[in-house]
């Protein structure tokens, strides 16, 4: 479920940041959850 989540984020991500160039720090907050939804998919396994 992390992992499908970290590809959302990071698909909005993108599309923010390339597509609509919405504020620019806020965009950021995106990758950030990204990352943080990948470390715990990582740390809590399978």
């Amino acid at each position: 479920m992390f992992m499908i989540l970290f590809l959302v984020l990071v698909v909005m991500w993108l599309l923010g940041f390339l597509a609509f160039h919405i504020a620019g720090g806020l965009i950021h907050i995106l990758i950030i959850l990204a990352v943080i939804s990948l470390v715990v998919h990582f740390v809590r396994g399978r």
